[in-house]
C-alpha cells in the first residue's frame, strides 16, 4: 500500500483585481514655467508635483485590492504508527525428561542398568521397554498396577491404596521386590489405572509419578493408542535373575509387547486359543497361571499369557509343557502350527529361528 502524504491547507497568494494596476491618475498640468524663474515660482511647482505623486500614491493604497498577508497554515502531520515490539522469541521446548534410547533385543539383554533405562524396542516402536537397576524399584512403580490388572484376588476397578498393596503382597509371600520379576501392560491399563487412582484421589508413590510422566512425554494418554510397557530387572537384581533369566524373561514380555501393539497379532492369538488348543488344554494353561497368581476369569490375560509360555518362554526354570499338562510333543507340534498361521514380522523371525525341541527325556 503507498504511503500517505501529509495534506498542506496553506494558500498562496491571491491575484490582484483584473486591471487594477492600469488605471491612469490625472494631475493637472503645470504650466511650463520661464527659461528664468524666481526661486519662489520653483518651489511652488515642485510642491504641487510632489502634491500629485502624494495623492496617487495614497490612492493606490486606498484603491488597489490589499492582498491578504501571506501566511503558513498550520501544516498537520498524522503521527506516526506506533512501532510495534518485536514478539519476544518462542520459549526453546523444555527437554525430554526422558532420555529414550532405541536398542535391539541383544542391545537390552546386555546392558547394564544404574537406575532407571527407557529403551524403544528397534524392531517394533510400539514396545517400550524399562530396564530397572533393582527389582525393588521396578516393584514400586509397577506393583498396585500389576494387582488393579491381573493378580488373582484383587479389585478389578480400583486402585490399591498402599497399605492395601502391602497386605496382599504380604499375604501372598512375597516382598515389593520379588511381587513381579517382569511387567507388561497395554497402553490402555496403564491408562485406566491413573484414571481410576485420580477419581478416588489417592497419592500416587515417587515411582508412580516418574512412570506418569514418562507416558506423558511419549504421549501414551491418547485414546485408542495401542501400545505395550514391558519392564526386565538387572542382572544381579537378586540370585535368580542371571544372564539367562534376564533374556527369557525379555523374550517372554517381549511378545507381550507385540500383542499389545498389533491387533493383528493379538487376534490371530485369540483364534489359536479358542481353536487349536482343546478345552482341556485351555484347562492346564487356566490351571497353570492361577497357580502363578493370574486372574483366570480374564480371557485375554489367558490367552495372551499362553502365547507366551508356550511360544517364546524356553527355560525350564520359568516353563514346562508338563506344567500345563502337555506333552513335549504336542507342545512342539502347537509352536509349529504356531508359526505357520502367525502374521509376518518380527516377532515370526525370532519364533523361526528358535529350533523346536523334542526330546524323549524331556519332563511331560
Amino acid at each position: 500500500m503507498a504511503e500517505t502524504q501529509p495534506h498542506t491547507d496553506s494558500a498562496g497568494p491571491h491575484s490582484p483585481e483584473p486591471g487594477a494596476d492600469d488605471r491612469v491618475w490625472l494631475v493637472p498640468a503645470a504650466k511650463k514655467p520661464p527659461l528664468l524663474t524666481s526661486r519662489r515660482a520653483w518651489l511652488a511647482g515642485a510642491g504641487i508635483l510632489g502634491t500629485a505623486c502624494l495623492l496617487r500614491g495614497v490612492s493606490t493604497l486606498v484603491l488597489s485590492p490589499r492582498p491578504p498577508p501571506v501566511t503558513t497554515a498550520a501544516v498537520r502531520v498524522p503521527p506516526a504508527p506506533p512501532v510495534a515490539a518485536p514478539p519476544p522469541a518462542p520459549a526453546p521446548p523444555p527437554a525430554p525428561e526422558f532420555a529414550i534410547r532405541t536398542a535391539t533385543e541383544r542391545e537390552i539383554l546386555t546392558h547394564v542398568p544404574t537406575g532407571l533405562t527407557v529403551f524403544r524396542f528397534a524392531d517394533d516402536q510400539r514396545i517400550l521397554v524399562l530396564d530397572f537397576a533393582s527389582l525393588h524399584q521396578q516393584g514400586m512403580m509397577l506393583n498396585r498396577v500389576a494387582a488393579l490388572i491381573e493378580k488373582a484376588g484383587q479389585p478389578r476397578n480400583r486402585v490399591l491404596s498402599a497399605a492395601e498393596l502391602a497386605q496382599a503382597i504380604s499375604a501372598g509371600g512375597d516382598t515389593p521386590a520379588t511381587y513381579y520379576y517382569g511387567h507388561d501392560y497395554s497402553a490402555a491399563s496403564l491408562r485406566r489405572f491413573f484414571t481410576l487412582a485420580d477419581d478416588a484421589h489417592l497419592p500416587l508413590d515417587p515411582e508412580e509419578a516418574t512412570l506418569r510422566r514418562l507416558l506423558e512425554q511419549v504421549d501414551w494418554f491418547k485414546p485408542d493408542l495401542n501400545a505395550g510397557l514391558i519392564s526386565i530387572p538387572a542382572v544381579g537384581a537378586d540370585a535368580n535373575v542371571t544372564l539367562s533369566a534376564r533374556g527369557t524373561i525379555l523374550h517372554h514380555e517381549l511378545s507381550h509387547g507385540m500383542f499389545f501393539g498389533d491387533l493383528d497379532y493379538a487376534t490371530f492369538v485369540y483364534r489359536f486359543w479358542n481353536t487349536e488348543l482343546t478345552a482341556d488344554e485351555r484347562g492346564g494353561v487356566r490351571r497353570f497361571l492361577g497357580s502363578e497368581g493370574y486372574d483366570t476369569r480374564y480371557e485375554e490375560l489367558m490367552y495372551n499369557e499362553m502365547q507366551a509360555y508356550l511360544m517364546f518362554t524356553r527355560d525350564p526354570e520359568f516353563f514346562t509343557p508338563a506344567r500345563v499338562g502337555m506333552t513335549q510333543q504336542r507342545l512342539a507340534d502347537l509352536q509349529t502350527e504356531f508359526l505357520r498361521g502367525m502374521p509376518t514380522g518380527w516377532l515370526h523371525d525370532a519364533l523361526a529361528a528358535t529350533p523346536v525341541v523334542v526330546s524323549a527325556s524331556a519332563p511331560g
